[in-house]
């Protein structure tokens, strides 16, 4: 018989993250390597788990995630939010808990455009009234 799998996307900034859940011993997995070597940071990796412990399945399931795009964080952020909503197709009571905490709302904050006459997106030339 094959093994059940639950399937959601995350998405951060420039982050994507495909995260499969399997019913196992709860090793997380990203881009082929463990969490800890991928994730140097330990609040990221907390971040990472906050979904599964919000709803007590913490080391009740293994987590693969194939991530792309941005950085640390946002890839942190992206495979939060992916681990939410698999964590939903798996039961839907948990979607009180994780509405609650925040977890399956996407985080819609991006890097501003730079605009034109300026250095940055809202740095400009020094004002010179003569």
């Amino acid at each position: 018989m094959a093994q059940v799998q639950y399937f959601g996307t995350g998405r951060r900034k420039n982050s994507t993250a495909r995260v499969i859940l399997t019913p196992g011993t709860g090793k997380i997995e990203l881009n082929g390597k463990d969490i800890s070597e991928y994730l140097p940071y330990d609040y990221l990796q907390t971040i990472i788990k906050q979904p599964l412990v919000a709803t007590s399945t913490e080391g009740s399931y293994d987590i693969r995630a194939n991530i792309h795009g941005g950085g640390y964080a946002g890839q942190a952020g992206a495979v939060r939010h992916g681990i939410a909503r698999a964590l939903l197709t798996v039961d839907p009571d948990f979607r009180a808990p994780l509405k609650e905490e925040g977890y399956l709302t996407r985080d819609s904050r991006m890097k501003e455009r730079y605009k034109p006459g300026r250095k940055k997106a809202r740095k400009s030339p020094q004002f010179s009234k003569r």
